[in-house]
């Protein structure tokens, strides 16, 4: 095997990891509200604060990933994650649980940003939607890994030592691809100009001229929105949906959760090959999949107590493919910007990516709490937040029309 698919699995890796930790909550939210004795809100607060660090550490990542390089960044900012959960695996309150999981934030934030460079730096960019939608696949398996196998871990050991154990793993792939990892390119041909770093100056200078192109935030809209209300679901309200609105056990619910994982496999690293060799689009793959993705989330809220499991993997698996087309919109920004800003581009649309994951997983579990103080995990409770969700999907789905793709990639 050739270096940089070396680099390019161990990178894949430490994404598998962070999309792992994020997920975590949904199948022990029992456990949590028990042992760090919270209410609805806490336990999204708790939840939310691993994107709201992961969100804020994007912003020096913006400035500097391009100019410092993927492997230093990703190598120690995995290791204050691993501080982290281990920190959340003893926590015995909200402000410690809190603490462990912004930790655990700052440290997975650049994996996914950190990866893709790579991409940019080690292959052709040709290559790009093709191979992202590979990593996207890897990291999406963390999810599955986080369901019923977790489930599985926590009955055997507990949820603090299967984290613990977790984060033993995590150390030991961080140290190696640090000693195994390159982060200058293989073929200069592939890559111009990126052998030089980047002074402060220029970097500012990129990220101004980012920030006055309207397609950089329709896009970021999107996936504040698309993101946001996908991720609330998956890493958290999907668990205590299933178990106490539909009666599932933890099992149960880890299974039907895995659907929705599964689909996100299947999807990200289908959209990128057939963007790339059969429509000849990002821009209106990702407008119908937001369509769909609002149509299964009204689907859901028209659900009533003891649905079958058949009907809900079905809806579940139709969740997460639908949103997978949103992947695509990493590769329709880097084809809208110089190949020296694409790493500042990804990262930047990345933060409102987390902000979405942060304001959703809080945000709709306020509401509940608030709209619903006696049953603010019951029937009326989901079915609101599923109605005022697919409004926000219907809104970016009309918006992004409004964007631009490039017609002239290569093939």
């Amino acid at each position: 095997m050739s270096g940089p698919w070396v680099v390019f699995l161990l990178a894949s890796s430490n994404f598998f990891l962070s999309q792992f930790y994020r997920a975590t909550n949904a199948v022990i939210a029992p456990q949590l509200l028990n042992d760090l004795h919270l209410d609805t809100e806490g336990l999204g607060l708790l939840s939310a604060a691993f994107f709201y660090s992961f969100a804020l550490v994007q912003i020096p990542i913006t400035v500097f990933l391009d100019r410092i390089g993927p492997k230093r960044m990703m190598t120690a900012l995995s290791i204050v994650g691993i501080m982290g959960i281990l920190l959340f695996s003893v926590a015995h309150s909200l402000a410690m649980g809190v603490a462990g999981r912004l930790l655990l934030g700052v440290g997975m934030a650049c994996n996914l940003m950190g990866t893709l460079k790579l991409l940019t730096l080690l292959f052709p960019p040709a290559r790009f939607a093709t191979l992202s939608g590979i990593v996207f696949s890897i990291g999406f398996t963390g999810n599955i890994a986080a369901t019923t196998p977790f489930v599985l871990a926590v009955n055997l050991m507990g949820w603090r030592v299967a984290l613990q154990v977790i984060a033993g793993v995590n150390l030991i792939l961080i140290l190696v691809f640090y000693f195994a990892a390159c982060d200058k390119p293989y073929d200069v041909t592939h890559s111009p100009g990126t052998t030089n770093p980047q002074n402060l100056r220029d970097s500012l200078s990129r990220l101004h001229e980012l920030l006055k192109k309207r397609d950089f935030w329709i896009i970021s809209f999107g996936t504040l929105c698309s993101y946001g209300i996908f991720s609330a679901f998956q890493v958290l309200w999907a668990g205590p949906y299933l178990m106490e609105v539909m009666g599932l056990s933890p099992e149960g619910a880890g299974n039907i959760i895995f659907f929705a994982n599964l689909a996100l496999i299947l999807g990200s690293s289908s959209w990128g090959p057939l963007s790339d060799r059969i429509f000849k689009t990002r821009k209106w793959i990702i407008v119908g999949g937001h369509l769909f993705f609002a149509l299964i989330t009204l689907c859901m809220a028209s659900l009533s107590p003891g649905t079958s499991f058949a009907v809900l993997a079905v809806l579940f698996f139709c969740f997460g493919f639908s949103r997978t087309t949103g992947t695509l919109m990493y590769a329709q920004i880097t084809e809208l910007v110089p190949l020296s800003m694409a790493g500042m581009a990804m990262t930047g649309i990345n933060f409102f990516t987390m902000v979405g994951s942060a304001v959703f997983l809080q945000g709709l579990g306020s509401l509940m709490q608030s709209v619903y103080p006696h049953a603010s995990r019951g029937p009326e409770a989901f079915r609101m937040v599923f109605f005022l969700c697919s409004g926000f999907l219907l809104s970016v789905s009309v918006l992004y029309v409004l964007t631009k793709e490039r017609k002239d990639r290569e093939p």
